[in-house]
Formats: structure tokens, sequence, C-alpha cells
């Protein structure tokens, strides 16, 4: 019989002579077949897109240091931006599609495999308090528009006017031209996409956006969509993804991400190859795309197209902002 230490030897040693990584390198042993539900010596770690998410991450920590869970944290720490008026591609103050309605998408992830997510969802501050309420109170994964806002309205969510003054006169101007086209990093930010693991090692993660500002009505991007704008493997990692939503689900982005990780990348590896997967199969000159990643060691890595893509890390009490490392790096 052959025994584990015999196993993973021989296992080792047909990775080398194959010329592959070694599954086995990037994570403890076991952790491809269960949760990483114990006492982490990382954890907490609050992972998300973007300069702003730096407020975001404070939100979740609190949670976390009120005896909240990870799926708790993310939770509550992308509410912080799906509130903020200032935020033009976010819930409240997010810019409208072409006819003028601000439509919301979003989903929520934990490490056991439950999710939840809504799209072309109206009226709504919070959207990803709602995907997390059809996670939890529905058999199903994923709810739209109408069905989404009834639902919301159904579970005691205050229908409000998502519009907000500045948002509306942005969309005036729009109509005067009615140009459309994407912007590399517009006014530096968009999709919020946040990953965390809690005190006990558990990871989760939650995506929220209003989508691309004047984008064609019904338009559903990445961010509600589990396995693009985000996934989460309780024995692997997590992965978030910001950017354009088209080019996130044509790969598959953040599944990809998570895939890499569980063959044995590093967290910036993984991102590193979903971007060049991307790079290698679509015209990425015009548009900007961004991952991010935790895995349940701890380390974390993020890597984008065009240079700018900027994610908040808090851990060990310390909130810093880095600018991912990028394929472009910095031509036109």
């Amino acid at each position: 019989m052959i025994n584990r230490r015999s196993f993973l030897r021989k296992t080792m040693l047909l990775s080398a002579l194959l010329g592959v990584k070694n599954v086995f390198s990037a994570l403890p042993f076991g952790a491809s077949r269960r949760q990483n539900t114990g006492s982490s010596k990382e954890g907490p770690i609050v992972l998300s897109t973007w300069d702003f998410g730096k407020e975001a991450n404070l939100e979740a920590l609190s949670t976390m240091e009120k005896g909240g869970n990870a799926l708790d944290a993310v939770e509550a720490g992308v509410r912080i931006v799906e509130a903020d008026p200032t935020n033009s591609s976010v819930g409240y103050g997010g810019l409208p599609d072409r006819d003028g309605k601000v439509t919301l998408d979003a989903c929520i992830m934990d490490a056991d495999g439950s999710c939840g997510g809504v799209c072309f969802l109206e009226d709504i501050m919070h959207p990803i308090s709602v995907a997390r309420k059809v996670m939890e109170n529905t058999p199903h994964v994923l709810l739209a528009g109408e069905g989404a806002r009834q639902f919301a309205l159904s579970q005691g969510f205050p229908k409000e006017n998502m519009l907000t003054p500045k948002a509306k006169e942005a969309w005036k101007d729009w109509k005067k031209e009615r140009i459309y086209q994407t912007e590399i990093n517009r006014e530096r930010h968009d999709t919020i996409g946040m990953v965390a693991m809690d005190a006990n090692g558990r990871l989760a993660g939650a995506c929220t956006t209003s989508g691309l500002s004047f984008k064609l009505r019904g338009r559903v991007g990445d961010s509600p969509i589990i396995g693009a704008g985000l996934f989460v493997d309780g024995e692997v990692g997590a992965a978030a993804a910001t950017g354009l939503g088209e080019a996130v689900l044509k790969t598959a982005g953040t599944f990809l991400v998570v895939e890499l990780m569980r063959q044995g990348m590093s967290p910036a590896e993984a991102c590193e190859e979903a971007i060049m997967r991307i790079v290698r199969k679509q015209q990425y000159r015009d548009f900007q795309v961004g991952f991010l990643a935790l895995n349940i060691a701890g380390a974390h890595g993020a890597f984008s197209i065009h240079p700018g893509f900027t994610y908040s890390l808090s851990k060990n009490g310390k909130h810093e902002v880095f600018t991912a490392d990028s394929f472009l790096k910095g031509e036109k």
C-alpha cells in the first residue's frame, strides 16, 4: 500500500520530470480536499479593488472584530461604496444606462460554494445584500430585472431613487452627442470586488457595480456572474475582477484565477496568466481589466492590462493601497 509520504514523493518527482509546477507547492497538504476552517495566523485579511476600497476594507475589518465572519465582512464592506453618492460606477451615484435608468449588478460567495446574485436591478440601494438574500432564502443563484426588484421588496428592502442629480446631469450631457466608448481606468474606479479571510481562515467574496455608464438597456457585465466577476473556493483561494465585463466574461476570469492557484501558481502569477489569456485573444488596447486574488495561505496578488489599477490591502493593522503590475507598462 502506498502511504501519503510515498504518494507525495512520487507525485513531486513526476511533476518535475514532466516540467510542470508542483501542485502542492503553494498550499498546505490537504488544502485541495477541504476548506480551511481552523485558526489562521494570517487572518483577518481584506483585499479590494481600487483605492476607494480602503474605506470598504475598514468596515469589513470592523465587522470581523465585532464577531462577524468573512461573509459578513465582505457584505458590510462593499455596502459602504454602494451608498456613496460620489462614486459614479457603484450603487447610489452610479451613472445610468442610455435611457437614464440606474441598474445594478452584484454577487456574493462563501467558502463552501454557496452564492447568490442579482442583475439589472433597479430602485434598491444595496444589491449586495439582496444577493445574499438570494443565496440564503431561495433555491436559486441569480435573479434578474423586475423579478429581482420584487424579491428585494418582499425581503424588506425599501424602494429608492438611485439617480443622483449629478448623475442625471451627466446623462443629459451625454445625450447631446450619444457617443459610447470605454475609457481606461475611468476616474480610476469602477466595480468594487472584495475578498477576505477571517481569523478562522475562512474565505468569502463580494462584487458590486452599476456597470458601464450609458450602456444599452438590459446590459449585464461580469460582476453578478459567479466565476466571472467573483469566485471563491475555500479549498484554494478567492479572486475578483474589475474593468470591462465583457472581456472578463469571455474568459471566466476569476474561476480561471482560482483554478490556476489550485494548480500551484501564486496569486500574482495566476492573475497575470488570466490577463494574458485576454491579451492573446482580444483587442486589449481599448479597455482595462484587472484581477486580484487571495489564497488560503494568506498570500495575495494582482495584475492588469494597462497601468493604473490600484487595490487596497488591510492586514495586521495596516491599510495600504498598491498599484498592480501591468502588461503594457505605460504603453499607449
